[in-house]
């Protein structure tokens, strides 16, 4: 009770520190509920508003971050947070989980694993022995084949989920447990399956034919990496139909998703605007209404694999929040058309778990960027569990020993 009381106080005095700070820039009184979008700040105010903050409090939040929480108050709360989380030096290991969505795969994944980490070899031959009937084929000969057609979607969804189970698995025998998990797009079925809210069966045969049946859709679609913010990119993807956000990664880490003409014509916006973009080489418009044809078959199907509430805290990038229901049919079909709210799940996680490390679970390191701005300078420490194909056992126990366990972990 104590703690709770003292955050709160904390946030009063953020919240009314902030709210004279703002009401002096926009040179009119701020409520302390109002969104910031709305307060009239402009780049350069926001960025004295940052340099303010940075002068009286230290590092606690990026510069590129400010935008990522829409009130005052909320903005607040995470720096009352941040505060106190810093102030929590020399804890134990709080690891958790983030697996990565698709995009990451690549022929050849976590091969020097494979080759040289006997832990790794035994979980992904596990993984493979239990795709097999649904894929026809060994997953792992898919992988270290360099066969070309791992970037189908078919293929690349369940090779992606068996690197990452595999990956989760080797750190959890090896004595890792997660204080919370999520994932960003299909990596929520390794997430899920580490937080027992799916069995490895089950999630095996669901990431088997959620890849099949997006495969049969037209290649008509693609997503646009932006550094828009989600204002900006919502405002420009409002000219088109066919084009919405798909993921909202980081402050100024957009993704759009939609039909390629539309994505064309948003992209010619951006750059008249001074905003970057580039195409993600997709062949759907992943995370948007583009892939409703193949949530009916996708849904019935799914229902076979009864979901359960999960055992370790599960952050969802459907909802940007921790999520204590069963995982069920309805909340995978959603996930399919949903945009991936990763930035908002990361937020929560971190503000309620206040984690001493961020693990990065895929096939090279993708998010650990994008973790390290949400997090901040004093947030937690994030590294990768694979940093590509070339990782092998000596910087597997690099990992290990950055996260106490292994054969040389302290006997606490």
């Amino acid at each position: 009770m104590i703690h709770v009381l003292s955050g709160e106080r904390h946030e009063r005095e953020f919240l009314g520190w902030l709210t004279e700070r703002i009401s002096d820039y926009a040179r009119r009184e701020i409520g302390r509920d109002a969104l910031l979008v709305e307060c009239g700040l402009d780049s350069v105010a926001l960025l004295s508003l940052y340099g303010d903050i940075e002068a009286e409090f230290g590092s606690l939040i990026g510069p590129e971050d400010m935008w990522m929480y829409p009130t005052v108050r909320e903005l607040a709360r995470h720096l009352a947070v941040r505060r106190a989380h810093r102030s929590r030096a020399g804890r134990r290991v709080r690891a958790v989980f983030v697996f990565s969505g698709q995009g990451s795969q690549h022929p050849g994944m976590a091969e020097g694993l494979y080759r040289h980490s006997t832990p790794y070899r035994s979980s992904l031959t596990w993984v493979d022995e239990v795709l097999w009937p649904y894929l026809g084929r060994s997953v792992t000969e898919l992988i270290l084949g360099q066969d070309p057609g791992i970037d189908r979607t078919a293929l690349s969804q369940p090779a992606l989920f068996a690197v990452e189970y595999a990956l989760a698995r080797t750190l959890l025998d090896a004595g890792v447990r997660p204080v919370a998990v999520l994932g960003h797009g299909v990596g929520e079925f390794a997430a899920a399956t580490v937080a027992e809210a799916l069995t490895l069966g089950h999630a095996a045969r669901l990431v088997a034919l959620r890849g099949a049946f997006m495969q049969r859709l037209p290649d008509s679609g693609g997503m646009l990496a932006t550094c828009a913010d989600p204002y900006e990119a919502a405002e420009v993807a409002a000219w088109e139909p066919g084009v919405s956000i798909g993921a909202v990664n980081a402050a100024r880490a957009t993704v759009l998703s939609g039909d390629l003409e539309g994505l064309a014509r948003v992209r010619t916006r951006l750059a008249d605007a001074g905003i970057s973009s580039r195409l993600l080489p997709v062949g759907h418009a992943f995370h948007s209404p583009c892939m409703a044809d193949a949530v009916p078959g996708f849904t019935a199907a799914a229902r076979r694999a009864p979901g359960a509430p999960p055992r370790v805290p599960f952050y969802s990038t459907v909802y940007g929040r921790r999520l204590a229901e069963p995982l069920g049919a309805a909340y995978w079909a959603r996930q399919i058309t949903s945009p991936v709210r990763f930035a908002e799940a990361v937020r929560h996680m971190l503000d309620r778990h206040a984690p001493t490390h961020v693990v990065e679970i895929g096939p090279r390191a993708v998010l650990t960027p994008l973790l390290r701005r949400i997090g901040g300078a004093d947030g937690p420490r994030c590294l990768a569990v694979c940093q590509g194909p070339e990782s092998d056992a000596v910087d597997l126990a690099g990992v290990l020993s950055a996260l106490d366990a292994g054969p040389l972990a302290e006997d606490v």
